[in-house]
């Protein structure tokens, strides 16, 4: 469920304090049905999407966007995160971002 939430966090500017893989994942929760295509999780919540722009602001720093990014990247499988869903989340909650999600990723390239 981590790994899409993670991958729009870390593409995004924001202002705010450097975040833990832990408080990444925390954060994130709320869009669990949604990104694991849990029963009722069709659409990600309005708490998920609030979540994912917090978390999103969180990450002031390249380097902290790529950190959250690779935390994702790791922690999204053990949570069975959908690589189509984790893909559709930043749209869906109007994040404003385009970014690929999966095992293609390479972190070290997002700004």
């Amino acid at each position: 469920m981590v790994l899409a939430a993670v991958v729009l966090v870390a593409a995004a500017a924001g202002a705010g304090a450097a975040v833990t893989c832990g408080d990444a994942v925390n954060a994130l929760v709320p869009c669990g049905p949604f990104l694991v295509g849990a029963a009722g999780g069709d659409q990600p919540g309005a708490t998920c999407c609030g979540s994912a722009r917090a978390l999103r602001s969180m990450a002031a720093t390249a380097d902290a966007r790529r950190a959250l990014c690779r935390c994702l990247e790791q922690s999204g499988p053990s949570f069975g995160v959908l690589p189509d869903r984790a893909r559709r989340l930043p749209a869906l909650c109007k994040l404003g971002l385009a970014i690929p999600v999966g095992a293609g990723t390479d972190c070290s390239k997002i700004s």
